[in-house]
Formats: C-alpha cells, structure tokens, sequence
C-alpha cells in the first residue's frame, strides 16, 4: 500500500505554507515531468509545495531544492509546485492503483491553441501523483504518464472546460524498482485501466471544487486577513 502524503509547513513571508511530503521506505522507480527530479529513475521522496498565485520565481527547480533541503531530505527525489492549497489534495484508489491530485484551474488552455506565443503562465496547477503497485517496464512507465493525461483530460471535459490543462500540470508515476515488469500501460491494460479511472476521479472531484470555490492558498489566505 503506497502511504499517505504528511502535511507539513515552510516559513515564507511570515506565514504557514502548506506543503505535502512523502518519505519513501525504500526508493520506488519514477517517470515524472516535474521540475525538479523529473525524468526517469529511482525517488526517494517527494514534495508538493502551495506557492502564491503571484509566484514568478525563474528557478523553481533551485527554490524546491532548498524547500527539500530544509525538509532534511537527501538523494533523488521529486518536487512539485502548485498555486492551490495543497491541503485540499483528492485520494482515489482503483484496484491497487493510489491517486493523489492537486487541482488548480484557474488558468486553462488547450495545449494547441494558435493564438498562443511564449511562455505565459499562472500557477494554478494539476499536479498528479499515481502508484502502480508492480514493477512497470520502461515503455510502460511512459505510458502511464500519457494514460493518466488522457483521464485528467476527460475530466476536464466533464467538468465542462474547453481546456487540456494549465500550462503548468505536472504528472508523477511511482511503482516498485524491483519484481517481474507489467508489459503495457495503456488505458485498457491490467495497471493503465484502473490508473485511468483513479486519475479521472480525482481530477473530477478536485476539479469541481476547486471551480466551486476558486480556492487558491494564496486566496485563502488574503481572505483571512
């Protein structure tokens, strides 16, 4: 059973920012597009930090190593960004398959829009975190990153958006270093299957309040003062 994310805080500012932390018992193997520790490889941990919706810093990766760092935590690990109040993380689970889901749309796009020109960004943020409890083989892991971008996907389109994501999204699939390789990930193989029903729930579900109540960390924070 892959374990529960622990909540902890950072000191910025002078506030509490939430941070969403988990310790690996031994290192699982990862195919992630984070920014820091993104890639394929063993993990050792991994980070999803709330961040102000004004965040403009050109060193993510830099900020999260220091975030990590102040954490006490060494080696190869993963970390993710995110505008929304990472408390408000969604848990789905589907025959084996564990789904945690940050999800911030405040800013959708659809990936191939024409108009669009650079690099402008908000970080609203659907950060995805999958465990697969087998071994997957090296396309396999690829392949469960593009399965769960199909179902947030889906999602998205059910909660109504006429958007493929942020320009931001972040997707991390962790299963065991060891053991006998499941050959496929696709959404209708015996891991992709249920990891596209997980990642859809999740998205959904955090998708629909987070367009509810438009909660951000940074906006629940100016609201309280």
């Amino acid at each position: 059973m892959f374990a529960e994310p622990s909540l902890t805080h950072r000191q910025e500012d002078g506030l509490d920012v939430p941070m969403l932390l988990w310790r690996f018992p031994q290192p699982l193997l990862a195919a992630s597009s984070a920014v820091l520790g993104g890639g394929t490889g063993p993990r050792e941990w991994l980070v999803n930090a709330s961040v102000a919706m004004s965040y403009a810093r050109p060193d993510p990766d830099v900020h999260l190593a220091g975030l990590a760092a102040g954490l006490g935590l060494t080696g190869p690990g993963i970390g993710l960004l995110t505008g929304v109040d990472v408390t408000d993380v969604v848990a789905a689970d589907d025959d084996g398959v564990q789904v945690h889901a940050t999800v911030g749309l405040g800013a959708p796009i659809q990936a191939a829009d024409p108009e669009a020109t650079g690099f402008g960004h908000r970080p609203g943020t659907i950060n995805i975190v999958v465990w697969v409890p087998q071994r997957l083989a090296d396309g396999a892991l690829i392949n469960a990153v593009a399965t769960a971008t199909e179902a947030k996907v889906q999602a998205l389109a059910e909660l109504g958006l006429a958007a493929t994501g942020t320009a931001t999204d972040a997707v991390c699939v962790l299963c065991p270093l060891d053991g006998p390789p499941a050959a496929y990930g696709g959404p209708r193989s015996r891991w992709g299957a249920p990891l596209a029903r997980a990642v859809h729930r999740a998205v959904l579900d955090g998708g629909a309040t987070n367009l509810a109540t438009g909660r951000s960390w940074s906006g629940r924070v100016e609201s309280r003062t």
